[in-house]
C-alpha cells in the first residue's frame, strides 16, 4: 500500500542501489535489502517488482530511526495487484480481467512502473456489483448488465485469465445473472475440451479438463457439451 502523497519517494531497486552508490550487479548479488533491520517493502508479497518507501531507506542508510509509515485503511490508498484482487476478493489472475472494465481502468495509477489503484475506486466496483446483492440470483426484474452479444467475448477473457473462475466471480465482473454465467462458462469449457479431444484423440474427457485447468466441480454440464460438439465433429469428419 502507498499513500498518495508519498509516491515521490517510492524507492526501487534499481534507486536504491543508486542510492548506495553500488554497481546494479553487485547489488543483485548482496541484497542489502535482505540485511536484518532493513525496512519492509512497501509492495505486497508475491509482488513482481519490489518497491520500498524513500524516507524509510534513507533513514536506514544514515543510521537514524527508521520511521513508521502512515496507517493503511484511507479511500486513496493506492493497491497493487495482490492488494487490489485481495480488496475485490478474487485471485490476482482474475483481477488482470477485471482491472480492464471501465468503473477502474481510468484510475490506474503507475508508480515506478508499476500499476496501482486507489482503494476508494475498488470499493465502489466492489458495492456496485450485481453479484453482491445475492448469491443464489438477482432481484426480480433486473436486467444482465452486459449485451448478450458481448457476453461471450467477455466471459472468454476471463476464462482465459482463471480457467477456474467461478459463477460468482462473473457475476461480479460483468454483472450478469448467475444462471446466465453458468450457461457460458459450460458452453465455453465443453467447447475447449473438444477442441483440445479432437486435437489429440487419444485424450480422455478428465485428461483434456485436467489440462485446461478446470474443476472436478465444474465439468458435469461441461461433458455434455463436449461429448455432443465431439459426436457433430466426428459425424462431419473435420
Amino acid at each position: 500500500m502507498i499513500r498518495p502523497e508519498r509516491t515521490h519517494l517510492v524507492r526501487t531497486r534499481e534507486l536504491l542501489a543508486q542510492d548506495m552508490g553500488m554497481p546494479m550487479g553487485t547489488f543483485r548479488n548482496k541484497r542489502p535489502y535482505s540485511s536484518p533491520g532493513f525496512p519492509d517493502p512497501i509492495s505486497s508479497v508475491g509482488a513482481r517488482v519490489l518497491l520500498w518507501d524513500g524516507e524509510q531507506t534513507a533513514a536506514y542508510l544514515a543510521g537514524k530511526p527508521v520511521p513508521a509509515l502512515p496507517a493503511p485503511g484511507g479511500s486513496d490508498d493506492l493497491l497493487d495487484r495482490q492488494e487490489a484482487a485481495a480488496e475485490v476478493g478474487v485471485t490476482p489472475r482474475s483481477w488482470d480481467s477485471y482491472k480492464t472494465d471501465t468503473r477502474i481502468a481510468p484510475h490506474m495509477i503507475l508508480i515506478c512502473g508499476v500499476e496501482h489503484w486507489p482503494r476508494g475506486t475498488l470499493h465502489a466496483f466492489t458495492e456496485a456489483r450485481p453479484g453482491k446483492q445475492s448469491a443464489s440470483g438477482r432481484p426480480k426484474g433486473s436486467s444482465n448488465a452486459i449485451p448478450r452479444g458481448a457476453l461471450r467475448d467477455s466471459v472468454t477473457a476471463l476464462l482465459d485469465a482463471e480457467p477456474a473462475i467461478t459463477i460468482a466471480e462473473v457475476c461480479a465482473a460483468l454483472g450478469v445473472a448467475p444462471a446466465t454465467a453458468q450457461r457460458a462458462l459450460t458452453q465455453l469449457r465443453g467447447e475447449r475440451i473438444a477442441h483440445l479431444m479432437k486435437a489429440e484423440p487419444r485424450l480422455s474427457f478428465t485428461r483434456a479438463a485436467d489440462r485446461l485447468g478446470y474443476p472436478a466441480t465444474v465439468r458435469r454440464g461441461a461433458r455434455d457439451v463436449a461429448e455432443t460438439a465431439v459426436k457433430a465433429q466426428t459425424g462431419s469428419g473435420s
